[in-house]
């Protein structure tokens, strides 16, 4: 019998009502699990030949990365016809069992190639999932040879598939794009930088259980956190190999039914996530973009997921941990199909690899881009090499505000003694000013006065590799000596919403320069014609106070909205913003 759709939230929420939780997690390969511990000899993981500069890693991740490759993972995955959580395990050719068996054989073939580095395991857990009791993610590690190795980088993507029952286990359920894109680009991930060196520990992990509520990667994320692994980076791939779109799309969605998209790639993050996409991002501008025969460009999206949706990458930043999701620009449905008339693939029966055309029983037309997924594979590669080479990030970062300009204090034990400041603006979720510094304490004259910015440090080696950002930004006003003051004399400022013109989400921010004593304060949004579409409870405490205002499922029309500050009742002040999807 066929369920009902549930909603993403709705569905971690039943589950967590049942009490459902994973229990006996645990690593079944002992040697992984002292791996993951840090506590192993490096002696033991050492190449015969030590490849570990970070040119000559970005040009073989470049080099090396097939879309051939990939193309025939996604055919072997395919061939195991359904795997869900909760499908067959005792099968050798059906199933999640079978799946899982194939894809831990190949990571221990990378492994034999690069005299046996690369180590496999599963992490096992026990949890009632589609009425299956037991479950088991997929994953390899490669050792870190440096000071840093107890710490991981980690790339994912979830291999398990589904059909409109989310529990269907008989179903042809085929997920080519969801997610056997993703999990082929771990695994040709880990063929590919197995043979390389890096100070830090990477990570390959498959998981299961997303579409029952994301509890593969909970599992992972909670053995981190109970064992005290530190996770430095954690790369999620989840609908990364489409190109084109549905009728349906979560919103704010893509452009109409069929139109193509092979360029574009959406990084979606939150909390200490955000930094690692602009970090991400950096690296792929500087390091990889001049060497790309077809240019990507990475979108740093306003939402940690698309509109009432989720993915892996969300229990590890529950966790702490600095994550963020990858994925395609254009989907194929809003994973909805028990609406009426849906008729887009995203689970269904329908999201196979491709069709046949001319009747000769091979597939010659494809629904994953296999040049396109290793793009993305090649750009998940490089940032995760960065993050598993570079520097620590330097411990703290302090920003004082003088005119026309700031002083910066840096702690940095290490002491690298040259750093790179990430600037932005109000006007803009990338870094738009990067600067090198030699001092760990000076001032800095040249930003714009009244202008709000955001600034973060990395620390930069001898390669001239950075670090990853510090996890916060920095954030103030800039003043100038004849300039009016830029709060009220409440000591408040409502600013004006970023990005602006917005398309899928804006930022709404309220500057509070001291405690403000009220009853009730909140964020008001309406129409042209006054109606109210949405309203957020804000505290106003000192510092920066924001709510992120996003497209729901209405029906917006492209024009000019407003939003208020209401303090006890009274508005305190209006801006307009513009939707312009």
């Amino acid at each position: 019998m066929k369920q009902p759709y549930i909603p993403f939230l709705a569905l971690l929420l039943s589950f967590a009502v049942q009490g459902f939780a994973q229990q006996n997690i645990e690593v079944t390969n002992p040697e992984v699990e002292q791996v993951l511990d840090g506590t192993y000899d490096v002696e033991d993981y050492l190449p015969t030949s030590i490849i570990n500069h970070p040119e000559a890693i970005t040009d073989g991740i470049l080099a090396e990365v097939s879309p051939d490759s990939l193309k025939q993972y996604l055919l072997t995955l395919a061939s195991f016809e359904n795997r869900n959580t909760g499908s067959d395990t005792a099968s050798t050719t059906f199933g999640m069992g079978a799946a899982r068996r194939w894809a831990y054989s190949k990571l221990e073939s990378f492994s034999a190639r690069q005299e046996h580095r690369l180590r496999v395991s599963y992490l096992q857990f026990d949890q009632d999932i589609c009425g299956m009791e037991q479950h088991r993610n997929v994953f390899a590690v490669l050792p870190g040879i440096g000071p840093h190795r107890e710490e991981l980088v980690i790339v994912e993507g979830h291999m398990d598939s589904r059909c409109e029952d989310v529990c269907d286990t008989e179903c042809m359920a085929h997920g080519m794009e969801d997610n056997g894109s993703g999990t082929a680009l771990v695994l040709e991930l880990a063929r590919v930088m197995s043979r390389f060196a890096f100070d830090r520990t990477l990570v390959f992990l498959i998981t299961t259980g997303e579409e029952q509520g994301l509890f593969g990667a909970e599992a992972f994320a909670l053995y981190c956190t109970q064992n005290q692994i530190p996770a430095r980076a954690v790369y999620n791939n989840d609908i990364v190999g489409g190109i084109i779109c549905g009728q349906t799309a979560s919103p704010p969605g893509c452009p109409g039914l069929n139109e193509i998209d092979s360029i574009n790639v959406r990084l979606y993050s939150t909390g200490p996530g955000r930094m690692l996409a602009r970090f991400a991002h950096l690296e792929y501008q500087e390091e990889l973009l001049p060497k790309m025969p077809v240019p990507t460009v990475l979108n740093i999206m306003s939402r940690e997921d698309r509109v009432g949706r989720g993915g892996d990458h969300i229990p590890f930043r529950q966790q702490g941990f600095a994550a963020l999701r990858f994925t395609s620009a254009n989907e194929h449905g809003d994973g909805n199909p028990g609406q009426a008339n849906y008729e887009d693939r995203q689970h269904t029966m329908e999201d196979v690899l491709g069709v046949d055309t001319d009747g000769d029983s091979v597939i010659d037309s494809f629904f994953v881009d296999f040049n396109y997924l290793a793009r993305n594979a090649i750009i998940n590669g490089s940032s995760m090499a960065m993050s598993a080479l570079g520097p620590a990030t330097p411990e703290d970062f302090v920003v004082e505000r003088i005119d026309n300009g700031f002083r910066y204090e840096i702690t940095d034990p290490t002491e690298n003694g040259l750093y790179r400041l990430g600037i932005r603006s109000n006007s803009t979720i990338y870094f738009d000013t990067l600067i090198y510094v030699t001092k760990k304490i000076d001032t800095i004259y040249f930003l714009e006065p009244s202008t709000l910015y955001y600034l973060a440090a990395a620390a930069v080696d001898s390669n001239e590799v950075e670090s990853q950002f510090t996890s916060e930004e920095f954030n103030f006003f800039t003043t100038g000596l004849e300039e009016q003051p830029y709060l009220s004399d409440d000591g408040i400022t409502l600013l004006q919403n970023r990005p602006n013109p917005f398309d899928e989400a804006t930022t709404i921010s309220v500057l509070v320069e001291r405690p403000v004593t009220c009853r009730q304060a909140f964020i008001r949004v309406t129409d042209s014609r006054g109606r109210e579409l949405a309203r957020y409870p804000v505290e106003l405490k000192p510092g920066l106070v924001e709510v992120l205002y996003g497209y729901e499922k209405h029906s917006y029309q492209q024009g000019v909205y407003y939003y208020s500050l209401i303090i006890d009742g009274k508005v305190f002040d209006t801006k307009a913003m513009v939707y312009a999807y």
